[in-house]
């Protein structure tokens, strides 16, 4: 089956923080078009690494491509060009079963080439299931829930020891939240004022074995996180005005908890909402179907 690929130009143009001059440019309707497209460009790359048949996290890792596109195309001070940069920004898959949706941005990005899509999850291959340091623009090994967060406490606080700008996202999934070590990250974060840490919480509200509600009540999250001691902002995690408006936010002395609300499979009809896509195989019909999708919201973006 052959898919057709929108050459995006001009991904570089747009900067919500040029720290050089000290401010943020105008989110504009260009710029969101232009994020738009990105995103249809990484739901694309995500179709490449999960052919008919192949079992893989395709409803996680499509739910959080906007926040994604949000990150690496405009908003963190990142470069394939300045991969060791010890000023670059730093993002952390927490929940590293949807590492897919990470390697779609940093291919877009140059990291490496998309010939490696077709290796994903296999012995040797550059794109592991779980993040690995040995891909290009991996910073952390991950995939055992809750310890994204602690992993990105420790390097915002050497970070502010050693008075660099860095910043430090890290992006939970609404699982991870059932587990301790991630709220002792939190405490830690917020007591240590650690304001260049940012978690995002793709709050999709399904995990491996069903509804996140059924396997393990974690109520009032904005509320527990704020209690804590972080700044807390919900954002519809699908739409990029709200996202990029939470992230430009100036919390003071605390970290920033960003809770988005997504859907799992967002995009692709068959798997929206539905649990067994958290790590599930596409039929060669449906992933027809993702195509067709994907192949309109282009068009109409263009």
């Amino acid at each position: 089956m052959t898919m057709s690929f929108y050459k995006i130009t001009c991904i570089t143009t747009y900067k919500l923080h040029d720290r050089s001059k000290g401010g943020r440019t105008v989110v504009s309707a260009e710029l969101i078009t232009e994020l738009k497209k990105i995103t249809v460009e990484m739901r694309r790359n995500l179709l490449m690494m999960l052919e008919p048949g192949k079992v893989g996290h395709l409803g996680g890792s499509s739910s959080c491509m906007e926040i994604l596109a949000s990150l690496y195309f405009n908003v963190m001070n990142i470069s394939k060009d300045k991969i060791n940069d010890p000023e670059r920004d730093i993002f952390i898959m927490s929940k590293g079963h949807s590492v897919p949706a990470q390697y779609a941005a940093l291919a877009e990005l140059g990291f490496f080439p998309k010939s490696e899509f077709g290796a994903l999850k296999t012995l040797g291959g550059m794109l592991q299931g779980h993040p690995d340091m040995k891909t290009p623009g991996i910073e952390a090994v991950t995939g055992s829930l809750g310890q994204g967060l602690s992993v990105g406490a420790g390097i915002a606080i050497a970070a502010k020891y050693d008075k660099n700008p860095r910043r430090v996202y890290v992006l939970c999934g609404d699982g991870e939240m059932a587990e301790g070590q991630l709220w002792e990250a939190a405490a830690f974060s917020a007591n240590y004022e650690l304001s260049n840490l940012t978690m995002i919480l793709d709050k999709n509200d399904l995990q491996a074995s069903g509804s996140c509600v059924e396997v393990m009540k974690i109520p009032a999250l904005k509320e527990k996180w704020t209690a804590f001691g972080w700044e807390v902002i919900e954002v519809d995690g699908h739409n990029y005005e709200e996202l990029l408006a939470a992230f430009a936010v100036d919390t003071g002395n605390k970290p920033k908890a960003i809770i988005a609300k997504t859907i799992k499979g967002k995009m692709f009809p068959f798997a929206e909402n539905v649990v067994g896509f958290h790590n599930g195989a596409m039929t060669k019909e449906q992933y027809a179907q993702a195509i067709l999708v994907l192949d309109k919201q282009m068009k109409e973006l263009n």
